[in-house]
């Protein structure tokens, strides 16, 4: 055990992010004269289209962007719904929501095991000092195959058809304008979106510091939290860009907080995975294999952990670029 945590040590740390970062986000085409309802459209629809764009890619493996750009893409727009529920209340989009989640949900495990096995192992190949490398990787590439069928069974079904035709439709026709509102919901409809995305931002960025001000870094439930917070803000900072500068500037500033959440994330992903993939394993080599890589990941989590505070800093003290002036508190 000593020999394999020396050797863990020597295993350079390979930030997952930087992969998914090489893909570059398309903006919606907002102007700062928008309203609410011409915003939320033009962001549906830019997202529905990048979406379009992934689905051959996403029917196998060889281009793993391809289930990850689909999923990021129907993530983004269940949080455009839930970012614009102010203005369309849920009952009005619960649906689409729903589907939403339902579509990106099919897609998960099969990102999981992409990340799984071009990451997580594809970084530490050849460079953990016990056997089983090879049996791991056959089991993974078995179980991920059988997660394609389940992509492919979605992209082939009944109810994404009916999700491809129907949705558009309400998105072009801003259908949510002929639904039974409330006074309050159509004025915000009618708002200038330069004035609603700076208070809805605020309120992102509040619940991100109620997450995070207090936060037991030890307690993953706390830390999913504050990772969730974070991209709902990361996502809505995303949308609002075009109409407010330096907003990517502000976007660069979260990345290292939101890098850390990501790799803590993909740790308790990661052992989840592997009890799927230990049942019924009696091999000893397969059993040794993954120890070392729970134990490779855990050194990871708790070397970025040390780095916690730093990070949270730096996001409390970023710039907040929708702010007509800088706060003079801050926690």
């Amino acid at each position: 055990m000593c020999e394999l945590s020396a050797r863990l040590q020597s295993i350079p740390y390979e930030d997952t992010s930087v992969v998914k970062a090489k893909k570059t986000k398309t903006n919606a085409p907002l102007h700062a004269d928008f309203t609410v309802s011409a915003a939320l459209r033009e962001i549906l629809r830019q997202n529905f289209q990048a979406i379009l764009m992934w689905e051959d890619a996403a029917r196998s493996w060889e281009d793993i962007e391809g289930v990850h750009q689909m999923r990021v893409g129907f993530r983004r727009m269940r949080s455009a719904l839930s970012s614009f529920r102010s203005a369309v209340p849920g009952e009005v989009s619960r649906h689409w929501s729903q589907e939403l989640g339902w579509l990106a949900s099919q897609l998960g495990m099969a990102r999981d095991l992409d990340v799984f096995i071009d990451e997580s192992m594809g970084s530490v190949r050849g460079k953990l000092p016990v056997p089983g490398e090879e049996t791991v990787l056959a089991l993974a590439e078995q179980h991920r195959a059988l997660a394609y069928e389940q992509v492919r069974a979605m992209l082939d079904s009944e109810r994404y058809a009916h999700f491809r035709r129907d949705y558009p439709e309400w998105v072009e026709k801003s259908a949510w304008k002929q639904a039974s509102l409330a006074d309050k919901h159509r004025k915000k409809l009618e708002l200038c979106i330069a004035t609603y995305s700076r208070k809805l931002l605020d309120r992102l960025e509040r619940r991100v510091l109620e997450a995070g001000s207090d936060v037991d870094k030890y307690n993953p439930e706390q830390m999913h939290r504050l990772r969730i917070e974070c991209k709902k803000l990361r996502y809505a900072a995303e949308f609002f860009a075009p109409v407010t500068p330096g907003l990517d500037v502000f976007i660069g500033q979260m990345k290292g907080l939101q890098d850390l959440l990501g790799v803590l994330n993909d740790v308790s992903v990661m052992k989840d995975l592997l009890e799927a993939l230990l049942v019924g394993q009696s091999d000893l080599d397969v059993i040794r294999y993954c120890g070392g890589l729970v134990g490779w990941r855990t050194r990871q989590y708790f070397e970025l952990l040390d780095s916690f505070e730093d990070r949270w800093q730096e996001f409390v003290h970023a710039k907040h670029p929708w702010w007509h002036k800088r706060r003079s508190t801050r926690k």
